[in-house]
């Protein structure tokens, strides 16, 4: 089964969606995405794959633009002042990755009371009028303490890599594995540090905190920050712990190589970029008129031992576990919603 299907078939499918069809009514439509980071290879896949669905639906005539615009820095000062040049310049609908839940919900406002449609995604905001496509990421934190407590049932001491400060994907992924570690009380956090979803940043973090920690079990992390952190305990002669890997390629790469060599064990776990894709479907629908709800949810994408080698085999070298959405795709997640 491919990344894609084994993505799609967790949605579950309220009712049997008929064959779609691009409008018309969006073919003078101009759609903006407003990014806030693209530091990283997840945020590098999420730019490429809008980058590519949008094209092609420029092309096709679906809609008249889908300008991508990332900020310097992951400031939500800096993302409230682009947005509300978005405005200015006469897009029709934005969709935003936002580097805080609360701190864009008044240039979101603004937009929304301009008339254009706003879709958040991966970080999303809490404005009212703006829609949102979440992933569980508690949810995901949680089930990374699942595996730990199924695999380790004497538990032991956790380093936490944590993402980027102050943004909500970091905040309920935190919030999930410090819920996994009160109801699985053998373990204990013995140190965190920010890895910002970055290999690099993760490696040095890492490097930087493990001469003042105890044995370490295990490693939970957000993704981006696994094959730093081995990098880190290898340098360091330490013990390699089972360290939580988050979809890179590089990651998966070496979890292969040690697979194979020692049969290592681990787990995978992130959100698809190419979620930006479905954001800018769902754009697209609510332009051409659609009924959309305000929340809809999708599925975070794990692997694991048994599908390492095909996930692997599926990811572009330096890039993510990926899957993109068409406009069938995307009807069909908002159909589930209804």
């Amino acid at each position: 089964m491919t990344i894609k299907k084994m993505l799609l078939a967790s949605i579950a499918i309220a009712c049997v969606t008929a064959p779609v069809s691009a409008s018309a009514e969006t073919a003078d439509k101009k759609i903006a995405l407003s990014n806030n980071y693209a530091g990283n290879s997840w945020r590098q896949a999420m730019l490429t794959s809008w980058d590519k669905i949008t094209k092609d639906a420029v092309s096709q005539g679906i809609v008249a633009a889908a300008d991508p615009f990332t900020t310097a820095e992951n400031q939500a000062t800096e993302q409230a002042a682009q947005i509300q040049n978005l405005i200015l310049q006469g897009y029709d609908a934005i969709v935003i990755n936002a580097a805080s839940p609360t701190a864009l919900n008044g240039a979101v406002k603004e937009a929304c009371d301009a008339g254009i449609i706003v879709v958040s995604f991966d970080g999303i905001v809490t404005e009212p009028c703006a829609w949102r496509i979440a992933v569980d990421f508690k949810a995901m934190g949680e089930s990374q303490i699942a595996y730990l407590a199924e695999k380790m049932p004497d538990g032991g001491n956790l380093l936490e890599i944590r993402g980027l400060a102050g943004v909500s994907v970091d905040d309920e992924i935190h919030a999930g594995i410090q819920a996994g570690v009160e109801k699985n009380t053998q373990f204990k956090i013995a140190g965190a540090v920010n890895g910002d979803w970055a290999q690099d940043v993760a490696q040095r973090a890492v490097a930087g905190i493990l001469p003042s920690l105890p044995e370490i079990k295990a490693v939970v992390t957000q993704g981006g920050d696994g094959y730093g952190a081995a990098q880190a305990f290898a340098a360091a002669d330490r013990p390699i712990p089972t360290i939580v890997m988050g979809n890179r390629e590089d990651e998966l790469r070496w979890w292969k190589e040690q697979k194979d060599a020692n049969g290592y064990e681990t787990m995978s776990v992130s959100i698809a970029p190419g979620v930006s894709t479905l954001a800018f479907w769902v754009a697209q629908q609510i332009l051409d008129g659609q009924d959309v709800k305000k929340e809809l949810v999708v599925p975070f994408l794990r692997i694991d031992q048994d599908n390492l080698e095909a996930s692997l085999e599926n990811t572009e070298a330096g890039g993510v576990a990926n899957v993109e959405y068409s406009l069938e795709d995307a009807q069909k997640v908002i159909d589930a919603a209804m």
